[in-house]
């Protein structure tokens, strides 16, 4: 059956259960739970309600030797499983089904898993940083942020488990660190890191130089322009790129050398107007790129799918802000199992609809479901 090419990279898997009188096999339990969360359930009740309902269609292909397991016994299970453990499944999934063109723009950003804290037992929030491939439209990978830390030493974790060569990184403000830039280039790809005041002097003076080179309409300042105008429900977005990749502006820049194969230095401005009002942001960025507004700026702007195409589904498609589980490591092992939903729908281009309608119709519909597995 088609699960067994998914179920294969799980393979590996440590089973955390010791007992003895063990009644359900691990790869059963995972698989019931993967194809629950494909087909809308959000909970471990709802796995199982899933999964009884499914009881003969999954017997066709999962030894189910007990039948199908109570939703205590898949939370227990994925509280119990090693997240990382899980994680490398994933990731070699995807790597097995996926390869990245030439160029294409990875972008690297957290999420917090707001309900996933439990004051009770002194547990924050689950902060998940994640890769996206804009282009595929596709997660890569993700690394949990420790308890007590921020994504910064999480991005570079994230990174070192990925194949990014000949690819292009974008990156919020937290992570512009010459440490990231630096890791970034060594594993063969460039880099467009967002620039704010966590960097405040080269922050002021890239400010400085854009500010000077408008005052004068850039006179004596090579520099690249590229202004792009969108219309979309019920909006006019206009954003202007300017790129300056002057080898004697950046010497000034960085002077110390510090940022890795820095060559560009870019302002975007972005104006959104509904209606009668308008709002107006004004962003800076490093990048290893030439000095090309127009690449710039469609990197830029291909960064914000993470946030449209990947975080918005994830809260809107599959409730994840609104979800409690929270009980030792199955939080993080059901967004994993998230993750995994969300890429095999999007790999399936036959249905025409929405991500929550997909769903639906992979719980109606076995021959989509295993079309699905199959993708």
């Amino acid at each position: 059956m088609p699960t067994t090419s998914i179920l294969a990279h799980f393979q590996e898997l440590d089973d955390p259960r010791i007992s003895p009188a063990t009644r359900h096999q691990l790869l059963d339990i995972v698989a019931i739970a993967l194809c629950a969360v494909i087909c809308g359930a959000d909970t471990w009740v709802e796995v199982e309600a899933f999964g009884r309902a499914k009881r003969d269609w999954l017997g066709t292909f999962l030894a189910l030797p007990h039948g199908i397991p109570s939703h205590d016994t898949f939370g227990r299970v994925f509280a119990a499983l090693d997240p990382e453990q899980f994680e490398r499944g994933f990731r070699s999934w995807v790597t097995a089904v996926v390869e990245l063109t030439a160029g294409a723009v990875v972008a690297v950003d957290g999420k917090t898993l707001r309900r996933s804290h439990d004051r009770t037992q002194g547990k924050a929030a689950l902060v998940l940083v994640s890769a996206w491939a804009e282009t595929n439209r596709l997660i890569l990978g993700q690394v949990a942020v420790q308890p007590g830390s921020n994504e910064i030493p999480a991005i570079p974790a994230l990174l070192q488990q990925l194949a990014l060569e000949g690819c292009l990184i974008t990156v919020d403000a937290i992570g512009c660190q010459t440490a990231i830039a630096t890791q970034i280039t060594e594993q063969g790809a460039d880099y467009v890191l967002a620039l704010k005041e966590n960097q405040e002097t080269l922050h002021e003076a890239v400010t400085f130089l854009f500010a000077a080179g408008q005052a004068d309409g850039f006179a004596d300042l090579s520099h690249d322009y590229r202004r792009t105008i969108e219309k979309n429900h019920g909006r006019i977005e206009v954003r202007q790129v300017w790129t300056v990749e002057d080898p004697a502006v950046i010497a000034y820049l960085d002077p110390a050398g510090a940022w890795p194969q820095l060559r560009s230095v870019a302002m975007v401005v972005a104006e959104r107007r509904i209606g009668a009002e308008s709002s107006r942001e004004t962003r800076y960025y490093l990048s290893s790129l030439p000095g090309d507004a127009a690449r710039v700026g469609a990197a830029v702007r291909g960064h914000w799918g993470i946030e449209n195409r990947l975080h918005w589904v994830l809260d809107i498609a599959f409730r994840e802000d609104e979800s409690r589980v929270r009980q030792g490591h199955a939080d993080q092992n059901l967004a994993v199992l998230r993750r995994l939903a969300l890429n095999l729908l999007r790999q399936e281009p036959t249905a025409k609809m929405g991500t929550k309608a997909k769903r639906l119709k992979a719980g109606w519909d076995h021959a989509y479901l295993l079309k699905l597995l199959a993708s």
